[in-house]
């Protein structure tokens, strides 16, 4: 009988040390449990993939004998780590968040048991601390007492029963607790490894962009022309196109002959017909195309946003500030702020492919630079951040998600 008067003080326990950590999950990824597990396995797949893209970029930077070639690819792998962190924290909210309410649950069970048991142990105790030279006072209170002790020698057995299953709802409550504070430990490694691996990565842009002044005259001529076709662009689509032409021009002007020199003999030179530069024809998508952010779809392709107008690309809802990277290499073309998009970024890929990425908080990049895929373009919004991937081939939207490699 004393095992079972040591259930209620357990009880107790279990319900004060399930309060324990409470707090730490309080924005649960989604009401729905079922919602909260697609968003593990989701942030899991994004783990993995980013994880796949560092070691690749990091061999490749082990293989480069260039140091513009090593310090881009150290950049896109510090990129690539930095996602695999983001995802790693989100994974790691995620299961908090079931832990969490697995605890909930149990706690509201164990409450409902409490009550009953409260009451049978207070009756039970008063049964056991009965003095017998009391009942010898009485007329026939020995003989109650021996029936009530003989009931109870046949009852606590089924009370052992009935309070073995709380007492396994004690013992997994603890085992809970324990995960939750796993989790918590976990979780905050973490949030300190993506600090860290952002700071390296400030470091290394900075190093960049100190390297980079050198050929800053043209690229800023370049920058303050796209500027202006911004200002006067009508809208998103308009700067685009554009943008397109201008690299079309680019890319022809580049493949004509250099300057001819002068014959010995200029009187007997002959005027050739020039030769038509044909137009950059259109080939094969950008090889190994991804996802620049880590996040849960919210507008597919093709979508009427809530403005009603058709959504050319894909939207993303991604973790604050989260990395986000150039979805393939190619060549920047425009970044910085465009009226109703945040800051954007467009970029040239060979074949006349070009990406639109928008909805960032701030670029890191600029107009001319030539990244490898997976190189840092800037980080998404504070505050619910939304991320939108367009990809275009010969001007027409298509659907990028049909050419992730």
């Amino acid at each position: 009988m004393t095992a079972f008067f040591r259930v209620r003080p357990l009880v107790a326990l279990a319900l004060a040390g399930m309060a324990v950590g409470a707090s730490a999950q309080r924005d649960a990824i989604s009401d729905d449990p079922n919602e909260t597990r697609m968003a593990l396995n989701r942030a899991l797949a994004d783990r993995e993939a980013a994880q796949k893209r560092a070691e690749k970029l990091e061999a490749d930077a082990a293989r480069a004998t260039r140091a513009a070639e090593k310090t881009a690819s150290e950049a896109a792998a510090l990129a690539a780590r930095i996602q695999q962190s983001e995802a790693n924290i989100s994974a790691g909210q995620a299961r908090l968040a079931l832990v969490e309410r697995q605890r909930a649950a149990l706690r509201v069970r164990l409450a409902q048991k409490q009550k009953p048991l409260v009451e049978l142990t207070a009756s039970l105790q008063n049964f056991s601390r009965r003095p017998v030279a009391l009942s010898l006072l009485r007329p026939g209170s020995v003989r109650e007492v021996v029936y009530l002790r003989a009931m109870l020698a046949s009852t606590l057995p089924q009370v052992e029963r009935r309070t073995a299953a709380l007492r396994s709802e004690i013992a997994q409550g603890k085992a809970l607790e324990q995960q939750a504070r796993q989790g918590l430990a976990s979780l905050r490694s973490d949030e300190t490894e993506l600090v860290r691996r952002r700071e390296a990565l400030a470091t290394l842009e900075t190093r960049q962009r100190l390297a980079s002044r050198e050929a800053s005259g043209t690229a800023a001529r370049e920058a303050e022309r796209a500027l202006a076709l911004a200002e006067q662009a009508r809208d998103l689509d308009s700067l685009v196109v554009q943008l397109d032409k201008a690299g079309s021009l680019r890319r022809q002007l580049a493949a004509l002959d250099g300057p001819i020199a002068r014959p010995a003999r200029p009187q007997e030179s002959q005027i050739a017909g020039a030769q038509p530069v044909a137009p950059q024809q259109v080939v094969r998508p950008p090889s190994g195309y991804q996802l620049p952010v880590a996040g849960r779809v919210v507008a597919g392709f093709g979508a009427i946003t809530s403005g009603g107008i058709r959504n050319e690309g894909v939207t993303f809802a991604t973790r604050p500030a989260a990395q986000v990277v150039a979805p393939a290499s190619g060549r920047i073309a425009f970044a910085g702020a465009y009226r109703g998009y945040g800051q954007i970024v467009i970029l040239e890929h060979p074949g006349g492919w070009i990406t639109l990425v928008t909805g960032l908080a701030r670029v890191s990049v600029a107009v001319g630079d030539r990244l490898v895929g997976g190189a840092p373009l800037g980080v998404a919004g504070p505050a619910r951040p939304t991320v939108t991937l367009e990809l275009r081939r010969a001007g027409e939207a298509v659907n990028p998600m049909e050419y992730l490699g």
